[in-house]
């Protein structure tokens, strides 16, 4: 074979059968065959070590295995100065096969987008909740926070026996809750809420960054960048402005 075939082949070969393309090629003295053997057995040892990590993720989950149905909770959008605040909550099956589940920050939005959609398919149930500008204004931000975590749980398809949530303890829910600090990047459940409620805002601020082109919402999400302060401070607020975010600013 050409080793642009022999390329081809390690390329689209699953994880777990490179071993039998590494061994069939393994008498192979081109060195161009030597590198891609080398860069398989890279590819194996990541994804062991990926393997790895992923079951520690699940630690919490695991310790609390008698319950039937365990959410992870997770929001963004706290620190903008437009848009909602969103949370999501996430039931994912008991023998989850998801690897890469992290902190949303931690992710690329490519890998961000690809779990999105994983998550979305394999996931028990999924619920999503928001709290606009306007109840944000009015009730504070943390409280708008709670609000959106509340409607996230209202909308799972099935009731929960324990929430996973990042840091917080949500007040008026009475389903039993264990806060996890920084559990977004110790919790597979919660970082499976961190992508879903991250990617969710982000379409959202592209969609109204075409409503409100000037702002630059696409690329800043609603948070202060250089280009959203100076066009606050030549137009305006607009409609989803936080008000009690842009005292400093308009």
């Amino acid at each position: 074979m050409k080793i642009s075939e022999i390329k081809d082949l390690f390329a689209n070969t699953p994880i777990d059968k490179l071993n039998d393309v590494i061994c069939s090629f393994s008498d192979d003295d081109r060195d161009g065959v030597k590198k891609l053997i080398s860069s398989a057995y890279k590819r194996i040892d990541e994804h062991n070590k990926e393997l790895a990590r992923s079951f520690e993720m699940f630690r919490y989950e695991r310790e609390n295995d008698n319950a039937k149905y365990i959410c992870g909770i997770d929001e963004v959008g706290r620190g903008p100065l437009a848009g909602p605040v969103v949370a999501a909550a996430v039931i994912l099956p008991k023998e989850c096969d998801i690897l890469y589940l992290n902190d949303s920050k931690q992710l690329s939005e490519k890998k961000r987008n690809e779990l999105f959609d994983e998550i979305m398919e394999k996931a028990v149930a999924v619920g999503i909740g928001m709290a606009d500008e306007k109840v944000i204004d009015e009730i504070n931000i943390l409280n708008a926070d709670y609000e959106a975590m509340k409607q996230a749980i209202s909308k799972l398809s099935v009731r929960p026996d324990l929430l996973l949530n990042d840091a917080v303890t949500i007040p008026g829910v009475d389903i039993t809750q264990i806060p996890i600090i920084k559990g977004d990047t110790l919790s597979g459940s919660i970082a499976a809420a961190s992508i879903i409620a991250k990617v969710t805002r982000d379409r959202l601020m592209v969609e109204y960054d075409k409503m409100y082109p000037e702002y630059g919402f696409a690329k800043n999400k609603g948070y202060g960048s250089k280009q959203h302060i100076d066009a606050l401070k030549e137009f305006g607020p607009c409609s989803i402005h936080r008000r009690s975010f842009i005292k400093n600013f308009v």
